[in-house]
C-alpha cells in the first residue's frame, strides 16, 4: 500500500501539462507532481517494485497530461524506474541534487527533493535526457563492470603472491626467482601441497592458492573481454577498426554515451561529456580558456590512451604534435588537441544507426 506523505488537495484540469519529480531511493521512491505554473499537486511514496512504477505512472497521470519526468540517480536507485518511464513515452531528464546553498535556505526532505526535481525539468536548470540503459550498451557496461573488478583482483592477488615469495625459504625463493608472470604463476601451481604446519609448507600452499586464484581470474577476463568485443562488433561494427580503438577504450566510450547517444544533439557535446572541450575562463581584460576537469573520467582516459597509441605507431599524429610545439604549444597541449579530435571521430560511429543490429546470444 502507498501513504501519501504530504496530502493535497489541490487539482489540475485534465488538459494541463504536469511534470514528475522523483526522489530516489533503494526500497521506496518519493513522487511529486507540479502544474506547468509551479504549484504543487501532491507527493507520494511508492515502492521500488514493478507495481509500485505503474502505481506511480498512473498517480502522475490522473493529475494531467504527463509527458516529463525529472529523475534522481538515473544511473543507480532511479535505473528500473527510468527504463520504465521511456517505455511508456515518458521523457525523462536527469536531476542533480540541490546545490548547497538551496539545502541550506529549504531543508533537506524526500519530498523537497522531489519537488525540487521537478522544479529543475521545469526551469530549465535540468537538461540532460537521462541514458535509457535498456540496449546493447547496458550489455556492455556490465560485462566491463565484471571485468574491471576481475582485473583489480588478480592484481591485488600477483601482487601477494610475491610478497609471499618476498618472506619465503630461500630455497623456495631462488628457485622461482627471475621468472616472469605467467612462468611464475605456472611454477607455483605446480607446488606440491602439504599438511605440514610449517612456515615454509604453508607458504607453498599459500602460492599454490594464489596462482589458481590469478588462472581463474585471467579466464575470466579473457572471457569477458571475448563477450565485450563481439557486443560491440554487433553494436558498432565499424568502431573498433578506429586507429588506436580497443574493447577497453571502446567500451568505456560508449558506457558514456548510451543506449540513446542522440540525446547528446552534437559531437561537442560528446567532447564535453569526456571532459575533452575547453571551458571558457575569461574575466575583463583577460580571454583565455581552461583545462576541463569535468565530464565522465573514464571516458577522458580512453580518449587518453587512444592518442598515446597514435602518437606510438601513427606518423600523421606524431607530425601534428611536432607542428603545434612549434607553433609555440606545449606536448600537453597538443595532446588535448588530439583528444578532442578522437572525440570528434569516435562520436560519428557511434550515432552511426545500426540496421539490422542484435545481440549474440553467447560469445562463444
Amino acid at each position: 500500500m502507498t501513504q501519501p506523505t504530504r496530502p493535497r488537495h489541490q487539482t489540475a484540469p485534465a488538459s494541463e501539462d504536469v511534470v514528475l519529480g522523483v526522489d530516489t531511493h533503494k526500497d521506496v521512491h518519493v513522487a511529486a507532481v507540479m502544474t506547468a505554473m509551479g504549484a504543487l499537486l501532491d507527493t507520494r511514496s511508492f515502492p521500488t517494485t514493478g507495481d509500485g512504477y505503474r502505481q506511480l505512472l498512473a498517480w502522475a497521470q490522473s493529475f494531467g497530461r504527463m509527458r516529463r519526468a525529472g529523475v534522481e540517480c538515473t544511473g543507480s536507485y532511479g535505473a528500473a524506474l527510468t527504463r520504465y518511464l521511456h517505455s511508456e513515452g515518458i521523457t525523462v531528464t536527469e536531476v542533480n541534487q540541490p546545490d548547497k546553498a538551496t539545502r541550506r535556505r529549504r531543508g533537506k526532505t524526500d519530498v523537497i527533493d522531489a519537488a525540487a526535481a521537478a522544479q529543475a525539468v521545469m526551469s530549465g536548470r535540468a537538461t540532460a535526457t537521462a541514458k535509457t540503459s535498456d540496449g546493447p550498451v547496458e550489455v556492455i557496461r556490465m560485462f566491463k563492470m565484471a571485468k574491471s573488478s576481475a582485473t583489480k583482483s588478480r592484481s591485488q592477488a600477483i601482487n601477494q603472491l610475491k610478497a609471499v615469495l618476498v618472506s619465503a625459504d630461500p630455497l623456495l625463493r631462488e628457485a622461482l626467482a627471475g621468472l616472469s608472470n605467467p612462468k611464475l604463476i605456472r611454477r607455483c601451481l605446480e607446488l606440491e601441497g602439504t599438511d605440514v604446519f610449517a612456515p615454509a609448507a604453508a607458504a607453498r600452499h599459500t602460492l599454490r592458492l594464489l596462482a589458481r586464484r590469478i588462472q581463474h581470474l585471467t579466464e575470466e577476463i579473457n572471457d569477458l573481454t571475448t563477450r565485450i568485443t563481439t557486443a560491440i562488433a554487433a553494436y558498432t561494427p565499424k568502431l573498433l577498426d578506429r586507429y588506436g580503438v580497443g574493447p577497453d577504450t571502446a567500451a568505456a566510450l560508449l558506457i558514456a554515451a548510451g543506449d540513446n547517444p542522440n540525446r547528446m544533439g552534437s559531437e561537442a557535446s560528446f567532447a564535453a561529456l569526456c571532459g575533452a572541450s575547453p571551458v571558457e575562463a575569461s574575466s575583463g581584460k583577460t580571454q583565455r580558456r581552461r583545462l576541463n576537469r569535468g565530464g565522465d573520467r573514464q571516458a577522458n582516459s580512453a580518449l587518453y590512451t587512444i592518442v598515446l597509441a597514435r602518437l606510438r605507431w601513427d606518423t600523421r599524429t606524431r607530425d601534428y604534435v611536432e607542428r603545434r610545439i612549434s607553433e609555440g604549444k606545449t606536448r600537453r597541449e597538443a595532446i588535448r588537441c588530439l583528444k578532442r579530435y578522437v572525440a570528434r571521430e569516435i562520436y560519428q560511429e557511434i550515432i552511426r544507426p545500426i540496421e539490422g543490429a542484435h545481440m549474440p546470444v553467447s560469445a562463444g
